[in-house]
């Protein structure tokens, strides 16, 4: 009996764990736009059957973390300039959103967190690590979002995120960057001096002007 109860409790975590490790590369950029997945080598990876990996795969299908072509093979999308240009639109209305509710939550505690995190994305960049790069910036702002108390709005803009992951990394790689994004700074006084148009305007810049490099 117990050996009954376990097995689907197993069969969960396995899938759990590819999805949640496989969204999280996504995410992150350590997978190229287009580059291709297959159940065998995703099972291998995670040590895990291919129904884990088939649940994980169709889950972020769904997401549009992965694109799923006529032939069956399975994808990190590569965004059209028109698509780009769609998430960073959301990304503006969205993350601006977030951060105007997250202001008045805003105290030297949080401000202090974001300012520490920044410093990490300032030494990925002197590292040249796009993936920690990518990870740290995220960070950053679900740091700030998370204080907005606006759970279902968190997660759209992370679906968001992972959807540009991929791009993202070919992003860094086209602006070379050698210091952290500017924005963040105005980011980080905006908060201090509680100014709302000021913060505003900052997250819209930070989360839209790089993505344009794409589409120029």
């Amino acid at each position: 009996m117990l050996s009954q109860t376990r097995a689907p409790e197993t069969s969960s975590s396995a899938h759990d764990r590819v999805y949640r490790g496989l969204r999280t590369r996504i995410m992150h950029g350590e997978i190229s736009p287009g580059q291709s997945l297959t159940l065998r080598g995703i099972g291998a990876e995670y040590g895990v059957s291919m129904t884990p990996a088939r649940e994980s795969i169709r889950r972020l299908v769904a997401e549009g973390a992965l694109t799923l072509t006529s032939s069956g093979r399975v994808l990190t999308p590569e965004l059209s300039n028109d698509r780009i240009e769609e998430l960073a639109a959301l990304r503006a209305l969205i993350e601006v959103e977030l951060a105007s509710r997250a202001l008045p939550r805003a105290h030297m505690a949080l401000i202090d967190r974001l300012q520490m995190i920044n410093n990490h994305v300032a030494e990925r960049v002197a590292q040249r690590d796009p993936v920690g790069y990518i990870a740290a910036n995220l960070e950053f702002h679900r740091t700030l979002y998370l204080r907005a108390q606006a759970p279902a709005m968190l997660a759209m803009a992370e679906t968001v995120w992972l959807q540009l992951g991929p791009t993202m990394r070919a992003l860094y790689g086209k602006l070379r960057r050698t210091e952290p994004p500017q924005y963040h700074r105005l980011i980080l006084a905006a908060l201090k001096a509680g100014d709302e148009p000021g913060l505003r305007l900052a997250v819209r810049s930070d989360v839209t002007q790089g993505l344009r490099h794409l589409t120029s």
